[in-house]
């Protein structure tokens, strides 16, 4: 009955993740720590009725073992007494029948019952892939060795040969070839010293190390090691296909290379060309992570200065005339800041428990169909929570009010963010540009003139906020919340607000964020005339 009663709780939660994403939020994935648990406790049960059945079969062994090789000794003798010949005649024709039935009971039907039910709810391919791709992204944007993750080096589980090789074969599967090789090169490393592998041999490391290096269009990188592995497997089909299809291009390239100068340039120009139109994006790119690796811009003393922590009542508001909060200035212009202890333990526990059962992957809204949809770029699961559902969500929100001094009522509702494994959201706007005219029509409520972002948890490691233009980084902390205003008072976005946020490296984050809108704020933030003002 126990057990039933588990399994209908848990069917509750695993109902909300049917289209799995399990490793865009950690809250979810925790839930399958305590799926495995019970995998285990399943286990060990099914081991201690094998056990108990292996041990009553044994008994029934040693006994018989030492009464046959008694009775063989003189079995006319041993025959002759009425008894034995009684019990001989009763072990033939019943026990040792039921010493059959024994054999033959399955006692794994819980096991595999329990298995069964729970396979249904299991990460897919999706998940794993997904997974993997993110442990990539933190060994991007954090510089990350190979060696320092698969070793242990990074807080928490090593990662064997296999698991070297499997993230290879992600990478490769995703046409990945520098990741493929980082890991493959990872794999064939800790082969070479001896570590046993389930599923993988030296040579087809190679030949997917190989091909990796090929697509990378470094020929030349493909030593004697990588083009000469097939002696090591000769019956191995497509490692030897692929060594005579380097052969093959290496002798192609170096033709090439004396006779086809022209065509190199004019080939150049069209990859600088290509190269030009990707600039922005990777320089951006290379901002966003410097920052997250806390690489980012420093203000000088005299803009230093200009940043205090302050006890702050918004103009005497009647709540915090004695118990003023604690202010402080992240950063001068855009002004960002920060206010400490501003939410409860308690609260902030409450409106994770609401969240949790509601988390859905999150969503981008495409720029041109206007459709919400998923994005590489973004992951988490996230879930809103309105004003009328719980007395603290009404609580939160009328203390965003009393703090900021805006009208929330034409706010949109409280977005509660759980971030998975390596969880972030590229540089981005919170409000709609001047290109997408129609970003929030349907809300009626103008556009996204300020954000109030919410930290819920601690993050050991990554997890900051930060934005790309100005260079400003903001790490997360328990029961803090920043606040910045997303446009000018003339009502014109301002774009030093664009931000990001970082991968989490290690940890589990939670934030929640209210959107404050441009309508109900007309005698709450006085427009100004000029574009910037």
């Amino acid at each position: 009955m126990a057990l039933c009663g588990w399994w209908l709780i848990h069917f509750l939660v695993f109902t909300s993740c049917s289209a799995h994403d399990f490793f865009t939020s950690i809250g979810h994935m925790t839930d399958l720590l305590f799926t495995e648990k019970d995998l285990v406790t399943s286990l060990k049960d099914y081991i201690r009725a094998e056990e108990s059945k292996l041990e009553q079969i044994k008994k029934w062994a040693d006994k018989l073992d030492v009464l046959s090789a008694a009775a063989t000794q003189d079995p006319e003798g041993f025959l002759g007494h009425p008894v034995n010949a009684f019990k001989l005649m009763k072990r033939l024709n019943t026990e040792w029948g039921e010493l059959e039935s024994l054999v033959l009971t399955d006692v794994s039907d819980v096991f595999i019952s329990n298995l069964t039910i729970q396979r249904q709810y299991f990460p897919n391919d999706d998940d794993q892939t997904g997974a993997a791709k993110a442990l990539m992204r933190l060994q991007d944007t954090y510089q990350l060795d190979t060696n320092a993750i698969s070793t242990g080096e990074l807080p928490g589980l090593t990662l064997t040969v296999d698991d070297c090789y499997d993230l290879g074969k992600v990478a490769y599967s995703e046409a990945d070839y520098y990741h493929t090789e980082l890991w493959m090169a990872q794999a064939l490393r800790q082969l070479d010293q001896g570590e046993p592998s389930r599923a993988v041999d030296a040579v087809t490391v190679l030949d997917y190390l190989s091909y990796s290096v090929y697509q990378q269009g470094e020929l030349e990188r493909i030593t004697e090691e990588l083009l000469f592995f097939c002696p090591l497997d000769p019956t191995h089909q497509r490692a030897n296909g692929n060594l005579k299809y380097f052969e093959y291009q290496l002798a192609k390239q170096k033709k090439v290379e004396k006779v086809e100068k022209v065509e190199e340039k004019e080939e150049e120009t069209k990859v600088r060309q290509r190269r030009e139109s990707k600039d922005d994006y990777l320089t951006e790119r290379k901002k966003y992570e410097q920052l997250c690796r806390g690489q980012g811009i420093k203000l000088t003393p005299r803009r230093q200065s200009r940043l205090f922590c302050r006890y702050y009542d918004n103009n005497r508001h009647p709540r915090y005339v004695i118990g003023p909060v604690k202010q402080e200035d992240e950063w001068d212009s855009p002004h960002i800041v920060r206010y400490h202890n501003i939410v409860s333990e308690k609260d902030m526990e409450k409106v994770k428990e609401l969240a949790k059962p509601r988390l859905r992957r999150a969503t981008i809204s495409n720029p041109v169909t206007g459709v919400l949809e998923t994005a590489h770029y973004r992951i988490s699961k996230s879930a809103w929570l309105g004003a009328y559902e719980h007395p603290v969500v009404d609580k939160i929100n009328q203390l965003i009010e009393d703090v900021t001094g805006l009208n929330v009522k034409t706010a949109e509702d409280l977005q509660v963010a759980n971030y998975g494994l390596g969880g972030q959201y590229e540089p981005h706007f919170d409000f709609g540009r001047k290109d997408e005219p129609d970003a929030f029509e349907e809300l009626g409520t103008g556009n996204r003139i300020a954000t109030w972002l919410l930290y819920m948890t601690d993050v050991q490691a990554g997890g900051a906020t930060v934005f790309t233009d100005i260079g400003a980084a903001v790490k997360p902390k328990k029961g803090t919340a920043v606040f910045w205003y997303n446009l000018y008072p003339s009502g014109e976005g301002d774009y030093r607000t664009r931000h990001a946020a970082c991968p989490v490296l290690l940890g589990n984050k939670w934030v929640s964020n209210k959107w404050i809108h441009e309508r109900g704020q007309e005698f709450r933030r006085r427009c100004g005339l000029n574009e910037t003002d």
